[in-house]
């Protein structure tokens, strides 16, 4: 009896967020062709795939916790854990209908079978296998681009603030994070 109790408590949250995250929104008519073309884009540019880990995820932290609480029940548990998520495995075709729904409302079918065959060509699969590359680089050079700016323009408004206060006899200190003038 404890131990359905703990998993009822670990699993509420859980089930809470689950049960708000695919509310069904308010129906609207999306022809079959649309959504046909809405799974085509979604498989095209895997647009569901950071969910495969989920419930290989939970299924792990619910074991830990389980056994954390009950290590005379490591069997039972890995046993139940593993039984229950094969069952919960089928309920991946419900995200795949909720991502459809959200796609097909928002790009017209002709969109996304233009998304589709554009991410299904060489050149769209490369950007999906080296995109994450590309803009880590670009993030990385922006990086330094805005370290750049940033002092560049401490030290341009430094140099003008002192030419500015020798002119007029202040002596001003340079601005803060602005080199000397030499």
């Amino acid at each position: 009896m404890i131990l359905a109790t703990r998993v009822r408590l670990f699993t509420a949250s859980a089930a809470v967020a689950a049960m708000v995250a695919f509310a069904p929104a308010k129906a609207q008519e999306i022809s079959e062709t649309h959504l046909s073309a809405a799974r085509a884009a979604i498989s095209a540019i895997n647009a569901t795939g950071d969910f495969d880990s989920v419930l290989p995820q939970a299924a792990g932290a619910l074991k830990s916790e389980l056994i954390r609480k009950n290590p005379d029940l490591v069997q039972l548990i890995n046993a139940t854990v593993d039984e229950k998520a094969i069952e919960l495995a089928s309920r991946r075709v419900d995200l795949e209908r909720e991502a459809a729904q959200a796609y097909a409302r928002v790009f017209s079918e002709q969109e996304l079978k233009d998304i589709a065959a554009f991410y299904d060509s060489p050149t769209g699969r490369k950007l999906i296998a080296d995109g994450p590359i590309v803009t880590r680089e670009v993030l990385k050079a922006g990086e330094i681009w805005r370290r750049g700016i940033a002092r560049d323009l401490a030290q341009m408004v430094g140099e003008q603030i002192q030419a500015a206060a020798e002119a007029t006899g202040a002596g001003a200190a340079p601005a803060e994070g602005a080199p000397a003038n030499q």
